[in-house]
């Protein structure tokens, strides 16, 4: 398999420390409001990665944590911490708040398809390996102590941006919009790895620390959990283009001068998802939800299925009219697969040709968009209903687009119809035969039985027609 290295900025061979096993870590939310699209977006590009991983014979152990504690409204250490907002916001406890909100976006995960990592980790319940890695960072002179709160020292390192070429002027403390002057750093680059009560006095979530009472910052989070739960080498870390910097850069630096060697070989970044006004946003108030999909009439793997058809990095945009398009085009492509017939023999011949087919597109830097075109192909393809019902629920181990079930549903819903037809067009020949034989009564009886059905008839020179409530 061919992967984009966003560490190397190159596609290249995907490779492991152990073959044949995948130690996978993804960025979990933030748990202080809804997710919205966007940041679904990448969960589920992060979970067809996981997915086809495992389809192409890998063992994956995937972890994710769960930020309910230490993430500030500017992820340079700079502004309100997120979830202490979100408490205010909705005079709740912080805790109330990472409840509510983790079940919500693992309800929003469901919806979509995707599937729930090996390992799920609150923040909350790793304050002494947060504690134990900051001190092995003091100890290594890589972290110092200022105005109560404990820093990374970034000029300790031979390099610091990994991802990027940034100029360091950008950079500026105090200059740059939105940073905020931090007089206890050293250096503009650095950041906080723990802070005290000298932050935020009204802080809800506080833990006792050889720095005094306080709380991580949020890049500390990432590094310890995965080294917790995967050890000291990882084969693969994803997340959204916007956690590239700082707080990826962040993770890379304090975990290799922790551990000493280098610690992730591959970095797997999804591009955002934009409206006509730009990047989606929660800072800007009002943002699409699953929910409010959902409440507009969208079945919420349509929205996966949109966000398949692009390649993960790309910007996608995203428009009603597009999601309208995309729903269509879902609507239509089940609707054929119900046609299949499941009855037959699966030509395995055909199958090894088409998976060889959906590997080669899926292999090649997980190309959904193509993935969906062999989706189409299998359906064009010159086989029987069984082969293609065989192929299509394969490539569904990767994709997730629900396609025998709902086109099962499509089925049986049409089944059911006729059946009712049937039955209605009986009754109607039978009251026919009453108000032939005069028999008036029973003729209405037979009406008034199909109306709390909710089957209006209309009676005509032409004959008797009927429609449903």
């Amino acid at each position: 398999m061919k992967l984009y290295n966003s560490l190397t900025r190159q596609k290249e061979d995907f490779k492991t420390y152990e073959e044949g096993k995948v130690r996978m870590y993804t960025c979990g939310p933030t748990v202080y409001h809804f997710a919205h699209i966007g940041n679904l977006r990448s969960y589920i590009m992060e979970d067809v990665l996981e997915k086809y991983l495992v389809y192409s014979g890998y063992d994956v152990n995937r972890v994710m944590n769960i930020t309910d504690v230490g993430h500030l409204s500017s992820d340079a250490d700079t502004g309100e911490d997120k979830m202490l907002k979100g408490a205010k916001r909705e005079k709740k406890t912080v805790m109330e708040i990472a409840k509510f909100y983790t079940d919500a976006f693992f309800a929003d995960c469901d919806k979509l398809n995707i599937k729930i990592p090996n390992t799920v980790q609150p923040a909350t319940g790793c304050i002494p390996e947060f504690i134990e890695m900051v001190e092995g960072l003091i100890e290594k002179d890589f972290a110092y102590i200022a105005g109560g709160n404990v820093y990374f020292d970034t000029s300790k390192l031979k390099e610091y941006y990994v991802f990027n070429n940034h100029d360091a002027e950008d950079l500026a403390v105090g200059v740059r919009e939105g940073v905020e002057e931090d007089t206890n750093k050293r250096n503009k680059t650095d950041f906080v790895l723990w802070f005290t009560k000298s932050k935020f006095d009204d802080q809800e979530l506080k833990w006792d620390s050889p720095w005094g009472i306080g709380y991580p910052g949020w890049h500390i989070e990432c590094s310890a959990i995965s080294m917790k739960y995967l050890g000291d080498r990882l084969d693969l870390h994803c997340g959204g283009i916007d956690n590239a910097f700082p707080h990826h850069t962040n993770e890379i630096a304090q975990s290799e001068a922790y551990i000493g060697h280098p610690w992730c070989t591959h970095w797997f970044h999804v591009l955002h998802l934009n409206t006509s006004g730009g990047k989606m946003s929660k800072s800007k108030g009002e943002f699409l939800t699953v929910s409010l999909l959902e409440e507009k009439g969208y079945n919420p793997i349509v929205y996966r299925f949109f966000c398949l058809q692009s390649h993960y990095r790309k910007s996608l945009v995203f428009s009603w009219d597009s999601l309208d398009n995309a729903a269509q085009a879902y609507d239509k492509l089940i609707k054929k697969i119900s046609t299949f017939e499941k009855e037959g023999e699966v030509d395995m011949a055909v199958v090894e040709e088409y998976r060889a087919k959906f590997n080669e597109v899926m292999g090649n830097d997980l190309n959904t968009s193509l993935g969906i075109t062999a989706i189409y192909d299998v359906v064009k393809a010159k086989t029987n209903g069984a082969t293609k019902r065989f192929l299509l629920d394969d490539y569904d181990r990767v994709l997730s687009l629900d396609l025998l079930k709902a086109a099962d549903s499509v089925k049986e819903e049409k089944e059911e119809t006729n059946e009712e037809d049937a039955y209605i067009l009986e009754m109607i020949a039978k009251r026919a035969e009453a108000k032939k034989a005069k028999n008036y009564a029973e003729a209405d009886r037979i009406r008034n039985e199909l109306a709390a059905k909710g089957i209006t008839l209309k009676d005509s020179s032409q004959g008797t027609t009927y429609t449903k409530a």
